[in-house]
């Protein structure tokens, strides 16, 4: 018998990969994709999946909110949690709530696979050396982030997420609405704060840091 499915995340890229990671073997049904929490609400209550796969952060009613309501109205669907970052206050609150399984984007395809066939079994996920590599993840993650703050301006911050996302010094002009000298003069700065020498070595940079979540 199938694992009856309902995915949640406002990325429909991450629902895209998701679909064809889980259609691409036998064992696994998806009942529906959301992306916000009260779509996703919905489809639990109307469709009865056996496991909710469910981000933490969504525009709307986020992930923690919708563990909230699940809990609220003892809905008996499982519950693992996909995210790309995870605070200890939120495992702590989300174990609370009765998440069965926690496991970080970045893992490999096949923990998240490892991760539902135990869960549905009856397992959970949370004992697993997966979930401290999570956590430690996102320790350094935030970690690196706070020291980021410290020697970076926020709008240089801002500069260093719109330079990974690929936008060029004029984009980047037109979205902040400056001139784009005034883009190469930031970014001059950026540079020498984090010794890098080009935009190639920055977005690596916040790559190997794990400076933002995706």
């Amino acid at each position: 018998m199938a694992i009856r499915l309902v995915l949640s995340d406002d990325h429909p890229l991450i629902l895209n990969g998701l679909t064809a990671l889980l259609t691409a073997g036998e064992g696994f049904e998806i009942l529906a994709c959301c992306t916000n929490g009260e779509d996703a609400l919905k489809a639990v209550q109307d469709l009865a999946p056996d496991i909710l796969i469910l981000d933490v952060r969504m525009s709307g009613k986020d992930g923690m909110g919708v563990l909230q309501e699940l809990h609220n109205l003892g809905s008996p669907v499982k519950v693992v949690l996909l995210t790309g970052e995870i605070s200890e206050e939120q495992v702590a609150i989300s174990v609370g709530l009765g998440v069965r399984g926690i496991v970080l984007k970045e893992s490999a395809p096949q923990v998240l696979v490892s991760c539902l066939h135990k869960v549905y079994s009856g397992g959970g996920w949370l004992e697993t050396a997966s979930f401290y590599e999570a956590i430690e993840t996102t320790l350094h993650r935030e970690k690196n982030r706070e020291q980021l703050h410290l020697t970076l301006t926020t709008r240089e911050i801002e500069m260093v997420k719109m330079v990974r996302e690929g936008l060029k010094n004029k984009e980047i002009a037109e979205r902040l609405c400056i001139a784009e000298t005034t883009v190469k003069t930031h970014l001059f700065h950026i540079y020498r704060k984090l010794n890098v020498e080009s935009r190639a070595q920055l977005v690596r940079y916040a790559h190997v840091n794990k400076l933002f979540s995706d």
